[in-house]
């Protein structure tokens, strides 16, 4: 096999597709059959380009010297107005060599000497965006962005990967390509000299990627508001619910004594169930799944075999049960158990924040690297921390808090049974256990589809998700089993069925809404798919403006609210308190929602407007 022009990890120029204009990337790959390179913008873009496509930073030097003699040399051509930067945008779009060079014009900026020696300065970054098309085009054109599998999170629910040729003649998108600056710098632009425009034909690589993303939660006293607070009201919620009255009027629950938080056998017992859990995990058995593509230009490996671990983890709680272990002493030690998970999720975090420490650039998180220390611990430095191949994220989101959560409501439901008297849990109790359990096995069922989540694609391993992983969702998902083990609530057979048939109406939106966006991010020209509408990107992905993804913007969320409903329902209307999830929810999804438009808005500019133009709605059709 002939050895490649350009090997991996080589900083070269690739040029854009459709256009003359040439950017610094980076190759992360080559596939021998296609015989395509894979390259990375400093913006973060991913395309595949052809190796006519692509010159090394020496060759592009020496043409860009080569054009600016050849340019300075050329008096009629300084004197052309028609590259003017300020023009470029009310030129006929069927001047494409000239609206390119004009693009160029504003984003180099170089100028000539009469030896022959000019030097490119740093350029301004470009922001490419979509011009309005027709809606043929717009139908249509993805079908020539042909693009490899990337996925994209949640987030980014709607967009697909898609590959991009890298023939220009084959590419028939018009992009708008303007400054990233305020309209000062437009004017600015305007006032240059026309030997500058003219000489800045050959465009100069785009602004390097930031540090650090804009900070969430509030900032740097937002992430020391809520780790300080988030343990708080977990307590709150503990101390709460095991209440005679739970009323918010009792509020607040009576501390007990500082001797009651803490028992080493509890301790003991989180211990041995994250270490079983890790048993499980690194046993090989499974599949092994091959994650986004990082910045550092690889693929993690994940082995998802939580299915498989829920399996055995169900088995060994019911042979425990059989032999006579008293399973009742979760409900019992519910305060020590979560004084445990929160002394180990803490532990953890310092773990995993002082790592961070020598972790590399392209091994960080781009929205955990602020430069202070609070936000850093809370928010996580490191964006995929694995101690040799064991993921020390992915097993925490997916394994010891969420089987966790189904092995507590198992002995909630046991408690239940013992303290009223039962020879079998309530209706409730069933309906709650047996919704959730269905929640949590379809995860794991489907445990690949969170590597294209925002956790695992953006946010690094700190506090946050340490906390939400081991304490947040086994002790607090559980409020409406443990609610129940004290406060029965009867159901009739007519309530009781229509909770059910909510529920499936819930959980059948939310899993196809999810399979129809998965199966669009894995091969978006599938024959089943392609009565689809899309919004094609610069960035060569597109966005559904149909089917579920064309009902509401985020139709996954419409159904986990309406599951979650489902999930409060059986505890009645008389306490407000096993409504919690329910409203913690609503909060938590407007919230990602939010972050979700801001993160879109940045990385798709008009095609995005253009987007919410066409779905109004976020979560709730005609409502929200």
């Amino acid at each position: 096999m002939p050895s490649l022009k350009y090997q991996i990890g080589d900083k070269v120029m690739g040029r854009w597709p459709g256009s003359s204009l040439y950017y610094e990337v980076k190759v992360l790959g080559f596939d021998g059959k296609s015989r395509l390179y894979t390259v990375i913008y400093k913006d973060g873009t991913e395309l595949e380009l052809k190796e006519q496509d692509i010159m090394s930073l020496t060759s592009f030097q020496v043409r860009t010297r080569s054009r600016s003699r050849s340019n300075s040399r050329s008096p009629g051509r300084r004197r052309s107005r028609s590259r003017s930067p300020a023009r470029t945008t009310r030129r006929s779009s069927s001047r494409t060599a000239a609206a390119a060079a004009a693009a160029s014009a504003a984003a180099a900026e170089s100028t000539p000497s009469s030896r022959g020696d000019a030097k490119l300065k740093q350029a301004a970054e470009v922001k490419l965006s979509p011009m309005q098309q027709d809606k043929a085009t717009e139908n249509n054109s993805n079908d020539k962005h042909q693009r490899k599998e990337e996925n994209n999170t949640a987030s980014k629910v709607n967009e697909s990967g898609a590959k991009v040729e890298a023939d220009p003649e084959k590419n028939q998108g018009r992009y708008n390509l303007r400054r990233r600056k305020d309209d000062g710098d437009a004017k600015a632009a305007e006032a240059k000299s026309e030997e500058e425009e003219e000489v800045s034909a050959a465009p100069a690589p785009a602004a390097a990627a930031p540090a650090s993303t804009p900070l969430d939660f509030g900032g740097k006293m937002g992430a020391l508001f809520w780790t300080l607070f988030l343990p708080a009201w977990v307590l709150f919620l503990v101390l709460q619910v095991n209440q005679k009255d739970p009323s918010l009027a009792n509020f607040p629950p009576a501390l007990p004594p500082l001797e009651a938080f803490w028992d080493p056998q509890a301790l003991g017992f989180v211990v041995l169930w994250i270490a079983f859990q890790a048993l499980l995990y690194v046993l090989p058995v499974g599949k092994l799944s091959e994650g986004v593509l990082l910045r550092s230009g690889k693929r993690l490996k994940y082995r998802t075999n939580g299915f498989f671990a829920m399996v055995l983890s169900a088995a060994v709680a019911a042979a425990a049960v059989y032999q006579g272990v008293d399973l009742t002493y979760i409900h019992s030690h519910f305060l020590q158990l979560t004084t445990a998970s929160f002394l180990i999720s803490t532990l953890l975090s310092v773990y995993l924040y002082v790592r961070s420490r020598s972790a590399g650039p392209d091994e960080r998180a781009l929205g955990g690297n602020s430069g202070n220390v609070i936000y850093d611990f809370f928010k996580g430095r490191e964006l995929n921390p694995r101690i040799k191949e064991f993921d020390l994220k992915f097993f925490c989101e997916m394994r010891p808090g969420l089987i966790g959560w189904c092995l507590i409501n198992f002995a909630l439901a046991l408690a239940e049974m013992k303290q009223q008297n039962l020879d079998m849990p309530s209706y409730s109790m069933i309906l709650v256990n047996v919704f959730q359990l269905l929640y949590v096995v379809d995860g794991l069922w489907n445990e690949e589809a969170i590597l294209t989540t925002m956790d695992l694609m953006h946010d690094g391993f700190g506090y946050m998700l340490a906390f939400g992983d081991l304490v947040w969702v086994p002790f607090t998902y559980t409020l409406q089993a443990n609610y129940l083990v004290s406060h029965p609530n009867p159901l009739s057979l007519p309530v009781l069925a229509a909770i059910v048939v909510l529920k499936l109406v819930g959980f059948y939106i939310f899993r196809k809404s999810n399979s129809e966006k998965n199966a669009f991010r894995r091969n978006p020209s599938d024959p089943k798919l392609s009565h689809l509408k899309r919004i094609p990107t610069a960035t060569g992905k597109s966005l559904l403006v149909s089917g579920w993804w064309g009902v509401v913007r985020h139709p996954n969320y419409l159904g986990d609210l309406i599951m979650a409903l489902a999930w409060s329902l059986p505890c009645g209307f008389s306490h407000l308190l096993p409504w919690y999830y329910m409203i913690y929810f609503i909060i938590l999804l407007v919230h990602r929602d939010s972050r979700d438009m801001n993160e879109c808005r940045r990385k798709y500019g008009s095609a995005w407007d253009e987007y919410c133009r066409t779905v109004r709605y976020r979560i709730i059709p005609r409502v929200y």
